[in-house]
Formats: structure tokens, sequence, C-alpha cells
């Protein structure tokens, strides 16, 4: 289902409705998002680009180049008022698009998004050969270990086992520790809805309510119990209940 062209990768639903761009985390794939796809691709055209996180140039890998990838990327198909969302690296990768390019985002949304806190797997993070130690920190992720099934398990683990891609990993998530958002959030000015779990251990959920304070009266915090890093993955149903609500209020047609 993925499209390929020039350097561009990426998901379209081909819905007829606005556009639903959703941004992945550090190791993030399309089957986080398989929730929001199936209950939003028929209405809305969700596309969902790949972040060229092991693609890129290493000196290139950082926040700020995943930034300038999906602003060429809202050019180079003339997408225009999005609803972006973002989960963890990508909320904070949505985060600094919008504030970018503020004429092109219709709303956003953050779940578990890095900005301003966040808890890295640890100094001791990747073991290299070790699966247990990532079948436990991959469930680490989720309030219910059983989230973390053995395929999102195998796929960390070829991650973590890739010396180069280790590397990038690394970079990018010193970079999104020093890309801190915590002074810019206030110039958010468009609609937006944060969801966390209570249980996040990642971002925990005061960096949620800290989200809500820093941008004000434009936000609303949803917080989901017996839920961890990723909502939308461990609480589909309660997720989407709000994103599509949120998005119903916030359409271009009633703006």
């Amino acid at each position: 289902m993925l499209k390929k062209e020039g350097k561009f990768t990426y998901y379209d639903s081909g819905g007829p409705g606005e556009t639903l761009m959703l941004l992945h985390g550090l190791f993030g794939a399309l089957s986080n998002f398989g929730g929001i796809v199936n209950s939003f691709g028929d209405k809305y055209r969700v596309v969902i680009p790949i972040l060229p996180i092991y693609d890129m140039p290493l000196l290139k890998v950082s926040v700020g180049g995943l930034v300038e990838h999906v602003d060429e990327f809202l050019d180079a198909y003339s997408f225009d008022k999005v609803h972006i969302l973002g989960n963890s690296l990508g909320g904070h990768v949505a985060l600094l698009v919008t504030l970018l390019r503020p004429e092109k985002i219709q709303t956003l949304t953050l779940t578990g998004s890095s900005g301003l806190y966040e808890s890295a797997m640890g100094n001791t993070f990747p073991k290299r050969g070790d699966y247990d130690y990532i079948k436990n920190k991959t469930a680490e992720t989720f309030y219910d270990p059983a989230t973390a099934s053995k395929e999102l398990v195998d796929e960390v683990y070829g991650i973590v086992n890739d010396r180069l891609k280790v590397i990038r990993i690394l970079s990018m998530a010193k970079s999104a520790i020093r890309h801190n958002v915590s002074d810019r959030l206030a110039n958010i000015n468009c609609p937006t809805l944060l969801v966390w779990g209570l249980q996040d251990n990642v971002t925990p959920s005061f960096v949620g309510e800290k989200f809500k304070v820093l941008i004000g009266d434009n936000a609303e915090l949803h917080m989901l119990d017996k839920c961890g890093h990723a909502p939308m993955m461990e609480k589909p149903e309660e997720f989407n209940a709000l994103l599509d609500g949120f998005l119903v209020r916030n359409a271009v047609s009633v703006s």
C-alpha cells in the first residue's frame, strides 16, 4: 500500500475528505496507526509519510531534518489545511511543522509527544542481541504488556541489531532532547488536541499537562486510564472517538 515517489515514501488512503496526516515516532511504523486508518481512511484522506530516520545522511539526522522532510512533502503534493497528528517523536515534528507553516495546518493532535521531556530507554540501550531485554523494554511502552506483539518486538529487535540504524536512533534521540520547544508553544494558534496515557512511562502525564498550560486556550487535554505511550494503539476506540469529535468541531468547512 506504500507509494514511493522520488525522496518520499508514504501511505495515502485516498479518502474523499479533508487531509489527516499522521507522523510516527522513533520506532514507529504504519502498524501503529492501523486503528486510525481503519476508522478514518474512508472519510478523510489519511496520509502517512514515512519519516526517513534511517535514510537521511548522518549529518542531517535530527529533528530539524525530519521537519524539513515533512515541509517539503507538504509542498510537493500541495497539501493545504491539514489536520496533522503525531505520536512521540512524530508529535515533536508535527509541532515544529505547525510553527513553521501555520498557514498549512488546520489542527494539531499530539499524543505522547516529545519536545518538553521524554525518558529514553536508558543508558544501557540498546543491547544488541539481547531479545528478552528488547522485549521487556518494548512492553514498557504500554500499560498492557500484551500490546507489544511478537511482530512489534521483532521489528524493534531488528532495528537495534543494525549498527547504522542504532547510530541514527541515538543521534535522533539526542536531537529531540536538545530541541526543547517550551518557549515556542504559546505561538501555536490552531485548535490542538492532546491525548495522553495516564501510565505513560516515556512522556509522563505531567508532560501532557505542561503542553496544555503552555499552548493555552487553543488546547484541550484528555487523559486515558490504563494506557501508556501510544493511546491510539492501546485505547483505539476511546482515542478515535476523541479524534473524531475534535476533527468534526474543527473542520475546514466550518472554520
